[in-house]
């Protein structure tokens, strides 16, 4: 109904955690009876305990998490790649918000080396692939960040939802809730004269359930490895954009990008 799909609109309230820290903390309580702390760290470099590493606000250190666009994307992304048959992207560019202070009167920038932003957004370039799907744009918000509204849903007299995504095709626009329930057309008296498809792609029992019996020896998945592989390394891709600051050229089958430099 709305064509070929040209852009992809994925947008997130998160992060609902404190974010944006310009320094690690510096106070030193002591873990909680019980809690090992070596044990958490696991891999991660030696340091002390304190709680805002822990809990949920784990998502907004480097060390540990992959903020707002790792925590959301992977659910996000898992439908957009599965129904537009996207791969690796061919190049990915993000950025996100800056931190200042004022002292004594002086505006006073932090190079902010530790934690996620309080806001984000990126722009991951698909080429062309089989089946007709042409170029395609996909772009990421977090933060309240939001795209433009459409036009379209001026006839509606609506606002774009707190989360959602929009698809942007060459004759229409389709709006869905974040993971891409709900799908409908603007402006939304078009799904008065639309006929749906009937139900032709298997549903899934619930993602527990699915894991389950592809344990027992049922069949795979839809969210195995191998494709959620590469969901993974687009979401990671964005995080390394936006720490650089470069638009990254990504080379999937050498794993390796055109940017050099290490990462502040």
């Amino acid at each position: 109904m709305i064509g070929p799909v040209r852009q992809v609109h994925n947008w997130s309230n998160r992060p609902v955690w404190p974010s944006g820290f310009h320094k690690l903390p510096e106070d030193r309580p002591k873990p909680p009876k019980g809690f090992d702390w070596d044990l958490w760290l696991g891999r991660a470099a030696e340091r002390p305990y304190h709680p805002l590493y822990t809990h949920t606000i784990f998502r907004s250190w480097y060390d540990f998490g992959t903020g707002a666009i790792g925590d959301m994307g992977c659910y996000s992304f898992d439908t957009l790649y599965r129904v537009l048959k996207l791969g690796a992207p061919a190049t990915i560019e993000a950025s996100a918000t800056t931190y200042y202070d004022v002292i004594d009167q002086v505006p006073t920038y932090y190079d902010n080396s530790v934690s996620h932003p309080r806001a984000m957004t990126a722009c991951f370039k698909f080429p062309q692939r089989a089946l007709g799907f042409p170029e395609l744009e996909l772009y990421w918000y977090d933060g309240g960040i939001k795209p433009a509204r459409p036009l379209e849903l001026d006839e509606d007299g609506l606002n774009l939802p707190v989360e959602g995504t929009l698809f942007v095709g060459d004759n229409g626009k389709m709006l869905a809730d974040f993971t891409g329930e709900d799908p409908r057309l603007l402006p939304l008296s078009k799904n008065k004269s639309y006929a749906r498809p009937s139900a032709s792609i298997p549903r899934s029992k619930g993602h527990m359930e699915d894991w389950i019996e592809a344990c027992k020896g049922g069949p795979k998945p839809r969210a195995h490895f191998g494709f959620a592989a590469t969901v993974t390394e687009s979401l990671c891709l964005a995080v390394i954009a936006m720490r650089t600051g470069k638009k990254l050229v990504w080379d999937a089958e050498k794993m390796t990008t055109n940017v050099s430099e290490p990462i502040s």
